[in-house]
């Protein structure tokens, strides 16, 4: 079998800097300064300006005449439509998944919720939600619907993270637990309902930036 392809430097450099966007750790607007990344990842030119094109493409960077490359913001109007896009989408997984979710499924669900309600942070809150998600929504059996659904919730961590990263409230998601619980009694109607609601609420918080300003930040707390 061949041998899997190394990850390239503009590859690596695009990753880091990725995660680091969508972890909060980088503020909207910041300027990524290709002389600083360079010499970071002691790289040449070539390929940061390959990592930024990259993080252009995810939609987590804008190229601005004159000004360089910087990390997008997010305003609600592009909250709302990642909520809106998740609760349209999970709900098809969800109808294509439901013949198919076992007991055991189930349960496993509802283990990862309850262990996602005592998070001590954000960070392990947002996985235990993601996987609670992923858990109910994979038996649906559709590889591309899975993948852009996977997509949208990156995205949401962005807008969590932005918004929690130095902070976290302890919470019960008793939406996760609705839907479960119509699940069990096999009201997938109402199971998709709640998911709908449930995708698309979106909560607001004030948030002090690196630069020392304050602004409302927009999240999808589901």
């Amino acid at each position: 079998m061949p041998e899997p392809k190394a990850e390239t430097i503009a590859a690596r450099i695009s990753r880091v800097l990725a995660e680091r966007i969508i972890a909060g750790s980088i503020d909207p607007g910041s300027r990524l300064r290709q002389d600083h990344v360079a010499a970071e990842f002691d790289a040449s030119h070539v390929p940061v300006r390959e990592a930024f094109r990259r993080l252009e493409a995810q939609g987590l960077a804008v190229s601005e005449p004159r000004r360089g490359v910087r990390v997008a913001a997010f305003d609600l109007a592009e909250v709302r439509e990642v909520a809106e896009m998740r609760a349209a989408l999970e709900v098809l997984a969800l109808e294509h998944a439901a013949p198919n979710l076992t007991k055991t499924i189930l349960d496993r669900a509802e283990a990862v919720t309850r262990a996602g309600d005592n998070s001590a942070d954000v960070a392990m809150w947002e996985a235990a939600n993601r996987l609670f998600h992923r858990t109910l929504l994979a038996p649906c059996n559709m590889p591309r619907l899975l993948a852009a659904i996977d997509d949208l919730h990156a995205k949401s961590a962005r807008f969590l993270f932005a918004s929690w990263r130095s902070t976290w409230e302890v919470r019960t998601d008793h939406d996760h637990l609705a839907i479960l619980a119509a699940l069990r009694s096999g009201n997938v109607e109402e199971a998709c309902a709640v998911l709908g609601r449930h995708a698309r609420w979106i909560g607001q918080r004030p948030v002090r930036t690196a630069t020392g300003q304050t602004r409302k930040m927009f999240n999808i707390v589901g």
